[in-house]
C-alpha cells in the first residue's frame, strides 16, 4: 500500500466516524418530578421536600441524635447517659423493625492488642444487651470490636481517649 492510499484511507476512516458523533437534542427531557417520600413501617411520612428517607442512618441520627455512647478507662458498664442514648436508639429500632445494625465496640490506645479486642467486644455486647432489653431483637443486632484499630480522635492524651472509648450504632446507608 502506498503512503498516497494510506492517507485516502485514513481520510475516508475520520470523515465516517465524524458523521456517527451524536448530536446534541434539539431539546431536553423535563428533569424527573419530585418524589414523595415512601411509608414508614409505622405509617408516618417525612416531611415534604425532605430528602431524608424513614428507616434511613440519616432519619436514625436525626431521630436519635447520636449514633456514640461512651465507656469509662477498662470499662464496659452501660452508664445512665449512655442508658438515655440507647434508650432513644431502641425506640427508634423498634420502630424500624425491617432494619439491622451492626454495633462497634472501641478502645483507646493504651494496652494489648488482644486486651483492647476483648473490651471493645464487651462494649459492644453491653450496649447490645441494653436494646434488647428494650425490646429489640437481638438476631437484628451484629456485633464486632476494633480495639483501638479505628479510633476517632487521635492524640495521646485524656480528650482523645475518652472519645475513643466508645460503642457505635451503625445504621446501613
Amino acid at each position: 500500500m502506498t503512503v498516497k492510499t494510506a492517507t485516502v484511507l485514513t481520510v475516508a476512516a475520520m470523515v465516517a466516524l465524524a458523521g456517527c458523533a451524536k448530536k446534541k437534542p434539539a431539546e431536553l427531557p423535563p428533569p424527573p418530578p419530585a418524589s414523595t417520600a415512601p411509608e414508614t413501617d409505622t405509617g408516618t411520612q417525612a416531611p415534604v421536600g425532605s430528602s431524608i428517607i424513614p428507616g434511613s442512618r440519616a432519619d436514625f441520627l436525626q431521630q436519635v441524635g447520636t449514633d456514640t455512647v461512651h465507656f469509662g478507662t477498662d470499662k464496659s458498664d452501660v452508664d445512665s447517659e449512655a442508658q438515655g442514648i440507647l434508650t432513644a436508639q431502641a425506640k427508634w429500632l423498634v420502630a424500624h423493625p425491617a432494619v439491622r445494625v451492626t454495633l462497634e465496640g472501641h478502645c483507646d490506645e493504651r494496652g494489648t492488642r488482644e486486651y483492647n479486642i476483648a473490651l471493645g467486644d464487651r462494649r459492644a455486647t453491653a450496649a447490645k444487651n441494653f436494646l434488647v432489653s428494650q425490646g429489640v431483637s437481638a438476631d437484628r443486632i451484629n456485633t464486632i470490636s476494633y480495639g483501638k484499630e479505628r479510633p476517632v480522635a487521635t492524640g495521646s492524651d485524656e480528650s482523645a481517649w475518652a472519645q475513643n472509648r466508645r460503642a457505635v450504632t451503625v445504621v446501613p446507608q
